[in-house]
């Protein structure tokens, strides 16, 4: 998946926690997340809470999507709370995918 693919699937799938996301299509979000935050941080505050906003909820789906396609669920995404547990999380996501159906 490209980086245009995976902007569509994670913007199209915005709210969607079922299914999986590959390896490339979380990264190819996750990168474009960091363009939109740097992009809107420049411009302003609010512009910049505004998108993060926008663009919580498909990262979030996105990232559930990630861990159902290692075998694992999106509730796992409750460790960024903590501040060990985005490591946790960063070992997981670049895992690759489970070959098994999902649970």
């Amino acid at each position: 998946m490209d980086f245009v693919q995976a902007i569509r699937s994670c913007l199209g799938q915005y709210a969607t926690f079922t299914g999986r996301a590959s390896r490339s299509e979380f990264w190819w979000f996750f990168l474009f997340q960091v363009l939109v935050m740097a992009a809107t941080g420049m411009l302003g505050d609010v512009i910049n809470g505004i998108a993060s906003l926008a663009l919580l909820l498909p990262a979030l789906a996105v990232g559930a999507r990630r861990l159902h396609d290692i075998g694992r669920t999106g509730w796992w995404q409750l460790l960024l709370l903590t501040g060990i547990g985005f490591l946790v999380l960063l070992y997981w996501w670049v895992q690759p995918s489970d070959a098994s159906a999902n649970a």
